[in-house]
């Protein structure tokens, strides 16, 4: 377990950014690491927007991510991603849902949403790898999936087995029942699968 890993979620209120950053943690902290998260950044009612820094390693003093020190950003999200690739050290990937969630600020005309975020973020010259984590999620029956979509997402882009990210899911489900933990591993596998296929387009 050498060096630290920094973990940039973002998102609307309500999609779950809180609750994967967590299971994330719970992760690293299974694994040995030394683990510290951010609460909020923002407004974590429903619908306003939200950030949670993630850093674990053999030692971590302090929650915060540097701007340009992000291993990986995790956008629920597109216009939130937007707003914070320059988070993401040179080379590194966002992982963004593309659909559109518009934050109250917008309705209220006090911004404008971007017409193209994930297209704006490839211009920059962000590595962007975009899929559609809500109708994934809506496809399997249940919007409120969208948020294991995503950690299924990042399985693959960690320093530990994907495996050991999906016990932490399931074991927040466990309660609910074989049929919510059996959705969450179909969630889980199709945000993996997503990020696979939206790579291979890419290339």
């Amino acid at each position: 377990m050498s060096g630290t890993t920094n973990i940039l979620v973002v998102g609307i209120g309500g999609q779950g950014v809180m609750t994967a950053t967590e299971i994330l943690a719970e992760a690293a902290i299974a694994l040995g690491h030394d683990a510290k998260k951010t609460e909020v950044a923002g407004m974590a009612q429903r619908g306003g927007v939200v950030s949670s820094h993630l850093r674990f390693g053999p030692r971590v003093l302090s929650p915060q991510i540097a701007p340009g020190e992000a291993d990986v950003l995790l956008a629920f999200e597109a216009a939130e991603g937007l707003r914070w690739m320059h988070m993401l050290r040179p080379g590194a990937a966002a992982l963004v849902n593309d659909s559109r969630f518009v934050p109250p600020v917008v309705e209220l005309g006090l911004y404008d949403y971007p017409a193209d975020p994930v297209g704006q973020m490839k211009a920059a010259g962000t590595k962007v790898v975009a899929f559609d984590a809500t109708t994934i999620a809506q496809e399997l029956g249940d919007i409120r999936l969208g948020n294991t979509v995503m950690l299924g997402a990042i399985a693959d882009q960690l320093p530990f087995s994907a495996d050991i990210l999906l016990e932490c899911v399931l074991k927040r489900f466990q309660r609910k029942g074989e049929k919510v933990v059996a959705l969450n591993r179909q969630a889980f596998a199709a945000g993996r699968a997503a990020v696979g296929t939206a790579e291979a387009a890419a290339a």
